[in-house]
């Protein structure tokens, strides 16, 4: 688990710690001491922490004009016990909102495991974007069942074209264009 790090390649092009309208500006990172674990696993210390005991993630681009960002996931997505949604809707995704963040492309490849609760927060985030989307690509198939057999897919779009993207591909901004172009189809 320590060796996967965040998606580095768009550093050039955004740093959450340095934009001063992130929930984490100013974080501070060190390359060498290990402390957030998933599992008893430390993980590498690139990760956010944002109140999560087995979840964590980390803001690889947000654009303020055109009101997207791209958040990409480790860890285990529990809202049964540690009501995961919720502090992550709290702590990060209001905040983001309030900065008019409408667009929102969750990135799940290192997500191991979801669980359920209510659906009440994703309801209120999904209102709350009511001229965006909220869009999950490349969560593990097991975790996509679990989203659907919960009704998550009321309010996250996931699935078909967004399973096996190959978003490493794009820059942030061609990610998006692609993504609102698959959502628009969706949602006509």
């Amino acid at each position: 688990m320590q060796d996967i790090e965040p998606y580095y390649r768009w550093r050039d092009l955004y740093t959450a710690e340095e934009d001063e309208l992130s929930p984490f500006y100013g974080r501070e990172y060190s390359e060498f001491e290990y402390s957030n674990t998933i599992y008893n696993y430390f993980i590498h210390p690139q990760w956010d922490d944002f109140g999560s005991n087995t979840l964590y993630l980390k803001v690889l681009f947000a654009e303020y004009n055109t009101g997207f960002a791209i958040i990409e996931l480790i860890g285990e997505w529990n809202d049964a016990i540690n009501n995961d949604i919720m502090i992550l809707k709290r702590d990060v995704i209001d905040d983001l909102i309030g900065k008019g963040i409408q667009k929102f492309i969750l990135i799940g490849e290192n997500v191991l495991n979801f669980h359920a609760s209510d659906d009440c927060y994703y309801q209120e985030w999904f209102d709350d974007v009511e001229e965006g989307w909220i869009i999950a690509m490349n969560f593990m198939p097991h975790v996509v069942d679990e989203f659907s057999k919960n009704n998550i897919d009321y309010y996250i779009s996931f699935g078909g074209e967004f399973n096996d993207f190959p978003w490493r591909t794009y820059n942030p901004s061609q990610l998006f264009q692609h993504a609102e172009r698959i959502i628009s189809r969706r949602l006509n």
